[in-house]
């Protein structure tokens, strides 16, 4: 049985451990940081942690908008949507990770440490691991010794959007 789009988008999104978070600043700017992702929940809502005191809560208090990416060297990934700050020490206590102490000294008490909670709404991957990768290198060869550009094409288990 295929694996849906749906279901392919978020098994790729459990495959990473960091993500570039992208804001606006108040400018107008487009901003990206990575952020270590502590969680991927049904829907495509994802939770970060980040210092209450930093620009991205700022930025997000201006703008909830937000792209998350997501890339390895042959699978790619975009969450569209918005952002929150979210306050609460038991989901806290829930997706605590230890290397959290290089940021946050005080550990799961630290006053700083607040969640980011990203509820994600358009989402879109390419994976061109295994025999998709292998079929992109073929045509991408071809391209190469003829001067044109590959032939692709729309294989939507190698590209899909999705509407979460």
């Amino acid at each position: 049985m295929a694996t849906s789009p749906d279901t392919k988008f978020r098994e790729l999104l459990e495959e990473f451990g960091v993500a570039m978070l992208i804001t606006r600043t108040p400018e107008g700017q487009l901003r990206g940081r990575p952020m270590a992702l502590a969680e991927v929940e049904t829907g495509g809502t994802l939770w970060f942690a980040s210092d209450r005191n930093s620009t991205k809560v700022d930025e997000l208090a201006r703008d909830s908008h937000v792209v998350v990416t997501m890339q390895s060297k042959t699978k790619f990934v975009s969450l569209s949507g918005t952002a929150e700050t979210v306050d609460d020490r038991a989901k806290l206590a829930q997706l605590w990770k230890v290397e959290w102490k290089v940021w946050f000294p005080g550990g799961q008490d630290d006053p700083n440490i607040v969640l980011l909670r990203v509820a994600g709404n358009t989402g879109e991957y390419w994976d061109n691991s295994g025999t998709s990768g292998l079929k992109y290198l073929i045509q991408a060869g071809k391209a190469l010794l003829t001067g044109t550009r590959p032939d692709v094409g729309e294989d939507p288990k190698v590209h899909a959007k999705v509407a979460l």
